[in-house]
């Protein structure tokens, strides 16, 4: 098919489950499971003709029709229409409301709060807090580099926990993946 051919960008639905699918696989524990994500994610956007790459550069997921590629490059300079390409990041970006952020983050503390101590809720609560304040993302989306982060140098200086909250910190923060249906990163 020809550039010049009109083909419509894969529906809305379509391009948030391959969204989700691409959080999952980069969340994956393992990589044989991040591998099952990308490939469910790869049946479901080839059935539209289009196939995915994730630009590493700015965390962006991006779609491109199948045609574009040529020997696994795509060939933007031999594209006229380039709008057929649906790009998504996959983290916030500068601007967006941090008050919407934090309303996330809080939906996930009030489902651990449902079933967990005090000492769980305080814990992803400053979790909640590192993620909101130093990336302006929701804590489901952190990469096990930033959980790292948070455990060894976040949490000790500035949570100010008590010893049964910090014995309890890495189940706290795998309860607040499991209240969202998530991977644990690490």
């Amino acid at each position: 098919m020809m550039d010049n051919e009109i083909q419509n960008n894969p529906p809305s639905d379509v391009v948030e489950e391959a969204e989700r699918l691409t959080r999952l696989a980069r969340n994956a524990v393992d990589e044989g499971e991040a591998a099952v994500y990308r490939s469910e994610r790869e049946r479901l956007i080839s059935a539209h003709a289009y196939t995915a790459r994730v630009r590493d550069e700015d965390e962006t997921l991006v779609l491109y029709p199948e045609q574009w590629i040529t020997d696994g490059t795509v060939q933007l300079d031999q594209i006229e229409d380039t709008d057929r390409a649906v790009e998504v990041p996959l983290t916030p970006q500068p601007g967006e409301s941090w008050a919407a952020v934090e309303a996330h983050n809080q939906t996930i503390i009030d489902r651990v709060a449902a079933d967990h101590s005090e000492d769980h809720v305080q814990n992803v609560r400053s979790f909640a807090d590192f993620m909101g304040n130093h990336y302006l993302q929701t804590l489901d989306t952190a990469t096990a580099e930033q959980i790292e982060e948070f455990y060894t140098e976040y949490y000790p200086r500035n949570a100010w926990p008590s010893p049964s909250q910090r014995s309890l910190i890495e189940g706290s923060i795998e309860l607040a993946f499991t209240a969202v249906d998530k991977s644990y990163p690490l």
